[in-house]
């Protein structure tokens, strides 16, 4: 029984069976075949369709995990330092129109309240049915906490007035206004204390990401070997390479078993940056990221990055005063997997898993999403030859 061989209708009731041009595959890409969906999660993989089941033919299109983003703080005029469920609600139903079926709403640095509040907002909007297949709105995995613990020689666009030394008392009242759903925390490496709160964050089930840092590479060593396992948008907002002084770069690139952010968007990092990450830590240690604010998906002109006044021309925010540093992104993350690929930087399948598996795996989401594979969420575009999403789908829903 065949449902349809045109992209972009809705999927069978009931168990189905996604028939395609190949799937990307946590092993790699294969021609051909089938995946089955059952109750909103994948079945296995197999060669011909279980006799008697439906079928979603999505004719010549490759089909992929869904997007995973896990650093954006806004889309489509919403911002989460809005602490504003309803907004939060918008940015996800926004995202999903991109392919992105999963992401971790990102605050910023700002008045310890003003962070809570963000968080409260987001576990709100986790619960209220809001986001999800149902919703046709990407599933919020978790909240990261962009800040407040920088320091200020790297600040970019967060505000210096906020700035805190890291701090776990804090990092468990934002748990508890999550209701449990921070899944990661930046932290400068040469903050005081940054071994210790990145030994003790974990212990905590969170996730630290180093950033915004003028650290030394032994600095950023010593919070890696305390239980940091990644870097935020390498090459911004961090002490840069020298043959030296290797940095923070030096860090990101050289440091075993940690995970690299990065914006592709042509503005944050050269194409040549892109490659040379890509080919020091492979696609399994590099994510694609947004770092997007709530310019995204709107047209040019004035918006607000948390309290901060920035422009957005030509495709680029910036702060409207002071330094005119870059100020977040109006990147999506299709278009980064695109330029990630278009710059040589990426095969397909390496293009696509810097923006599922690996940013899941990162962020400890993993189990649930990322991957198309038995017990995940049944998440998943479909994708031209040209890596443009054409539908897609979350829990087995089309979005």
């Amino acid at each position: 029984m065949s449902w349809s061989s045109d992209v972009g209708v809705g999927a069978p009731r009931g168990a189905y069976a996604v028939v395609a041009k190949g799937f990307f595959l946590p092993g790699g890409y294969v021609e051909g075949g089938c995946v089955t969906v059952e109750g909103g999660r994948f079945g296995l993989y197999r060669a011909e369709v279980p006799s008697g089941m439906a079928v979603l033919d999505l004719g010549r299109a490759r089909v992929a995990p869904g997007y995973v983003d896990t650093h954006i703080h806004g889309f489509l005029g919403h911002d989460v330092m809005d602490a504003d469920a309803a907004g939060v609600g918008e940015i996800s139903r926004g995202l999903a129109r991109h392919g992105v079926t999963s992401w971790t709403p990102t605050t910023l640095t700002a008045p310890p309240d003003q962070v809570a509040a963000a968080c409260r907002s987001v576990a709100e909007a986790a619960a209220d049915g809001s986001t999800g297949g149902a919703a046709g709105g990407a599933h919020i995995r978790g909240v990261f906490l962009e800040g407040p613990f920088f320091t200020e020689a790297h600040k970019g666009a967060q505000n210096p007035g906020y700035l805190l030394a890291p701090s776990i008392g804090l990092l468990e009242a934002w748990q508890e206004a999550s209701g449990g759903l921070v899944t990661r925390v930046a932290v400068a490496a040469e903050a005081e204390g940054a071994p210790e709160f990145c030994a003790a964050a974990r212990a905590l089930g969170v996730s630290v990401f180093l950033g915004h840092s003028d650290a030394s590479l032994d600095e950023a060593c010593a919070c890696v070997n305390a239980g940091a396992s990644g870097f935020v948008h390498t090459f911004n907002g961090m002490r840069g390479f020298s043959h030296r002084d290797p940095g923070m770069v030096g860090a990101a690139l050289g440091l075993h078993g940690v995970c690299a952010e990065v914006i592709c968007d042509g503005r944050h990092v050269d194409p040549a940056a892109a490659r040379i990450l890509v080919r020091a830590r492979g696609a399994d240690g590099v994510a694609l990221v947004t770092d997007c604010m709530q310019a995204g998906g709107m047209p040019d002109g004035e918006y607000l990055l948390g309290e901060l006044p920035v422009v957005v021309s030509d495709g680029a925010a910036r702060l409207a005063e002071g330094s005119h540093s870059l100020a977040g992104s109006v990147l999506t993350l299709d278009r980064a997997v695109r330029n990630v690929r278009d710059w040589g930087a990426a095969t397909d399948e390496e293009a696509v898993r810097m923006a599922t598996q690996t940013p899941a795996d990162a962020n400890g989401i993993g189990g649930i999403c990322g991957r198309i594979a038995p017990g995940r969420d049944a998440d998943f575009v479909a994708l031209d030859d040209g890596l443009h999403v054409t539908a897609t789908y979350i829990s087995g829903q089309e979005a």
